[in-house]
């Protein structure tokens, strides 16, 4: 089995698509054919913005993508963030993720990236070793995450006072 792991070509948008059901099977639906292009077009003319995937036989297997954010500590050293790690189900525990995640940390390590960020919305030790496996450590930060309240999506409540 022969793996190739790279960034995403442009016209694997509707391969890269129909691997994230993988990640969520259930998912908001998506913009009009035409938006959506028109920000995969923003996305891959972001060279901040990388899209990591993994191949076998002319399929997307397995992806993840990365961020690198310009910094103003640490030396100004940036830093970066992984999101959006899948593998297909059929593929998964082959280290195919493993590879993927591997490469994605290489490209933020030749940026002199001084850490790469990664959350996992899983509790399951096995999702978590995964992981540890790849090179990320756990417990070493506490994450938070904030999601825009529903009240403020459908009123005329000013969230942004002045």
């Amino acid at each position: 089995m022969a793996i190739t792991v790279r960034l995403i070509a442009y016209d694997e948008l509707p391969q890269l698509l129909s691997l994230y059901s993988h990640l969520n099977p259930v998912d908001a639906p998506l913009p009009s054919d035409d938006v959506l292009q028109s920000l995969w077009d923003k996305i891959l003319s972001d060279p901040r913005l990388y899209y990591i995937v993994a191949e076998l036989s002319n399929q997307l297997v397995a992806s993840c993508n990365l961020t690198i954010v310009p910094n103003l500590t640490r030396g100004a050293r940036p830093y970066g963030i992984i999101e959006n790690v899948v593998t297909h189900s059929y593929y998964r525990q082959q280290g195919i993720g493993t590879q993927v995640l591997r490469y994605a940390l290489n490209l933020a390590w030749k940026q002199q990236c001084y850490k790469v960020m990664l959350l996992s919305g899983s509790k399951r030790e096995e999702t978590l070793r995964f992981y540890e496996q790849a090179g990320f450590q756990r417990g070493v930060k506490t994450g938070f995450i904030a999601f825009p309240a529903e009240e403020f999506k459908s009123s005329s409540v000013d969230i942004n006072p002045k």
